[in-house]
Order: C-alpha cells, then sequence, then structure tokens
C-alpha cells in the first residue's frame, strides 16, 4: 500500500502501515515549506520574505498583515542606522545593544507610520524605542521614547507608572503584566498617526494616547518638549544593558515631508 501523506505546518505526518496496524510518524518539511508558520506567522524572519502571488509557505492573512512593511535591518550589517554604530553589534542575525550601548537612529526619517519588532531582555534589562526623534538634542525629551525594561527587576520598583515598559516616557504610563518572562522574545507595535500613538504589546493593546491632549511634562526636571512632533527618526536608547532585537519592520501611512 502506499504510504499517505498529511502536510501540516510545521512537519509533516506519514500514515503508514505496518504489521497490518497504521502508525504515524513524522518527518521534516518538504523543501520549500515554511516551517516557521504557526498561526499565521513567523517566528524568525517574517512572512513578508515569502508573500509571493501563488506562494504555499505562509498563510494569506500572514501576508496580509504584512503587507507594505519593509524591513530597517537585514540581520547581517548596521547599513541604514546612524549614531552609536560601536555599542550595537549584529549576532546571529539579531541587532544587539552591548553593555555599551547608546543611541542608535535610522538614517531616514518617519512621520505616520506602523513599527513592527521583537526584543528580548536579561534581568534588569532597560532600553528604548525611539519615535520621531531630531538627530540632536535628546531623544527622549525631544523626541518621543517607548519605554523597554524589565518591570520585575527589584532596582525599579521604586519608578513612577510613566516609566515602566510600553510607556511613552515620562507621559503616559503603559498597561502593565503584559510582557513575558525574561530571557523570551517580545512582540511589540507601535502606532503614530498624526497626534494618536499606539502600543501593541504581545497582541494586547497597553497604550492609547492623543498627544495634542497631553499639557506640558517633565521627568527627571526635563521638559518633554516632543510629544508634539510629526516627524523625525526612529530607532533604540540604550542605557549599557545588553537588549536584543530582530525582525525590524515599518510600514508608512504617511511619508515624511
Amino acid at each position: 500500500m502506499i504510504a499517505t501523506v498529511v502536510r501540516f505546518c510545521v512537519t509533516l505526518l506519514i500514515l503508514q502501515p505496518v504489521g497490518g496496524q497504521w502508525l504515524i510518524s513524522s518527518a521534516e518539511a518538504a523543501p520549500g515549506h515554511d516551517r516557521h508558520c504557526h498561526q499565521g506567522r513567523r517566528h524568525q524572519g517574517s512572512c513578508r520574505d515569502e508573500c509571493k502571488p501563488g506562494s504555499p509557505s505562509c498563510k494569506e492573512s500572514c501576508c496580509k498583515a504584512e503587507e507594505g512593511f519593509v524591513p530597517l535591518f537585514d540581520g547581517k550589517t548596521l547599513e541604514g542606522w546612524q549614531g552609536d554604530l560601536k555599542g550595537y553589534v549584529v549576532k546571529d542575525g539579531k541587532l544587539v545593544c552591548t553593555a555599551k550601548g547608546g543611541n542608535l537612529l535610522t538614517t531616514g526619517q518617519y512621520s505616520d507610520f506602523i513599527l513592527r519588532l521583537e526584543y528580548r531582555l536579561r534581568p534588569g534589562g532597560n532600553n528604548g524605542i525611539a519615535i520621531r526623534a531630531p538627530l540632536k538634542g535628546n531623544p527622549t525629551w525631544d523626541g518621543m521614547e517607548i519605554q523597554i525594561l524589565d518591570d520585575s527587576f527589584p532596582q525599579y520598583q521604586n519608578f513612577k507608572p510613566v516609566q515602566f515598559n510600553g510607556s511613552i516616557y515620562g507621559a503616559v504610563a503603559a498597561k502593565r503584566g503584559h510582557m513575558k518572562p525574561v530571557g523570551e522574545w517580545n512582540q511589540i507595535e507601535i502606532m503614530a498617526k498624526g497626534t494618536h500613538v499606539k502600543v501593541t504589546l504581545n497582541g494586547t493593546v497597553i497604550l492609547e494616547a492623543d498627544t495634542s491632549t497631553i499639557g506640558p511634562m517633565e521627568i527627571h526636571g526635563r521638559k518633554l518638549t516632543g510629544l508634539q512632533r510629526t516627524r523625525g527618526y526612529v530607532g533604540f536608547l540604550g542605557h549599557h544593558h545588553r537588549v536584543e532585537f530582530r525582525n525590524i519592520r515599518i510600514k508608512e501611512l504617511r511619508p515624511a515631508d
């Protein structure tokens, strides 16, 4: 009898007749089959690489979700980035902020956009995602910083709500409790459209704010003058902690002027 092959997203299950009984065995996916698909998404890399007409390697829903996104990081070099090029390194396809890492910004500016990426922290990890930041001055005060932080670390328990993970640093507090345990990858999406800023962490919206309604704000004695900015650079704001990033991509909703 001829074995029957049933295709699944990750493996192939093969039904074979052995001794009068049907036994199930598994095999590696066939060449060209996407081993990373899971609920229409890929863990390593992105469906955007496979979204071609007629491609069987990724689900249509995933392709639609990634439509219009372009990579900001090629997984091999720091091309397209400026700033602290020595404090960030490329390792195994990841962009790594080292213990000496400072600010790393894109070479291009963005106005309205959706930014998606994954990040992984070590205990006590601290970084930030800059949006609409200027090249001169401090991106946190003169632009906006979406905080990246190990909220569970004992040293940070006396922080203000506006200093915890996912918050617009110093201005708007994010909902807590949606970050994965330290050492696991988190998926974050940041949408900036006009004065509307939305942060989604691991599938849950943890922050939504209209920056036009935020009055004068300050933290650490510094005024947050960049909350009303409508364009600028995106990037990472290191605090001398090792933090890893991957699958960094962006979709422009309105090109920067």
